[in-house]
This record gives structure tokens, C-alpha cells and sequence, in this order.
């Protein structure tokens, strides 16, 4: 008996991951300091939001995560007027093999946008560049903490509405 479950955990599925491919769904980047300009010094103040989102395809073992950003950048220094406004939704599509089904939403959430944000925080970089600010490099983001947030924030709720 001992040696069956010796030979079963030994035998564990190998995980499996491949970026199937990726791309931008949504891109919207506003200049608003050109549009409206802006008199004096220039302090911006740069917030970013990120949410996440992941769904079955219909394919087998495929899966599509999308990473959606909001970053507005104002300035300090002027009664916080908008200087830019970048939303991105950028999508990867998986093909994941080996997770227990019970693993496969942490997974999908943490360590499938953690493979993709290089290719993320260079578009915002190139965007930023290019709409006429110094390019923006994201710092990294802890899509663990994001993970748990969520948790704790749909536990929050599920509580209040059973109260």
C-alpha cells in the first residue's frame, strides 16, 4: 500500500504553460495637458489601477486573462489638473495543463498576468513616449496582493449580504 501512494504522488501531473498569443484589446491613451495646456510648473502625480479578469475558452486547457490598467497622471503642482489619462486591456491566451482544478483561479489570476506584464509595462512606456511625457515605467505589480484584496473584498461583501 505504501509503495502505491509512494508511486501515485511521484506521478503527479506535470504543469504545463504556453502563451498561446497576446494582444491589445482596448487602447486609450488622452493627451489633456496639450488639449487644454498647461502654465507653469509640471509635478505629475502618476495613480494606476489595475483589475484582472480570466475566462474558459472553448478550446481545451485554454484559457484568456486580460490585465486591464487606468493611469492618470496629474499634476501636483497645479490643484491636480489632469496631464494624461492611459487605459489598456491587454489579453494572453493560455494553454494550461497539470493545475488541480482547485489551483486554476489563483493561477490564472497571479501567475498568468505576472508573465504578460513585461510586454505590458512596455506598451505603457512606448504610449506615455509617444504622446509627448517621459515614458512611464511601471513599477512592478504585486498580483498577489491584488489576488488576496479581491478575496477579501468578495468575502466582505458575501458577509454583508448574508447579514
Amino acid at each position: 500500500m505504501a509503495e502505491n501512494g509512494a508511486t501515485e504522488g511521484a506521478q503527479q501531473p506535470q504543469v504545463q504553460m504556453n502563451i498561446l498569443g497576446q494582444f491589445i484589446r482596448d487602447l486609450s491613451f488622452e493627451n489633456i495637458m496639450a488639449q487644454k495646456g498647461v502654465a507653469g510648473e509640471v509635478q505629475p502625480d502618476v495613480n494606476v489601477q489595475v483589475a484582472l479578469d480570466a475566462k474558459k475558452r472553448s478550446a481545451e486547457h485554454q484559457y484568456e486573462v486580460m490585465t486591464k490598467l487606468n493611469v492618470e497622471s496629474k499634476n501636483k503642482a497645479n490643484d491636480g489638473e489632469p496631464l494624461f489619462v492611459l487605459e489598456l486591456d491587454y489579453v494572453g491566451i493560455f494553454n494550461i495543463q497539470g493545475i488541480p482544478e482547485e489551483q486554476m483561479h489563483p493561477f490564472l489570476m497571479i501567475e498568468c498576468p505576472r508573465m504578460l506584464f513585461p510586454f505590458l509595462r512596455r506598451i505603457v512606456s512606448d504610449v506615455t513616449r509617444d504622446g509627448g511625457f517621459p515614458p512611464l515605467n511601471l513599477d512592478n505589480i504585486d498580483f498577489v496582493a491584488i489576488y488576496r484584496n479581491e478575496l477579501a473584498r468578495r468575502q466582505a461583501a458575501a458577509a454583508e449580504i448574508a447579514n
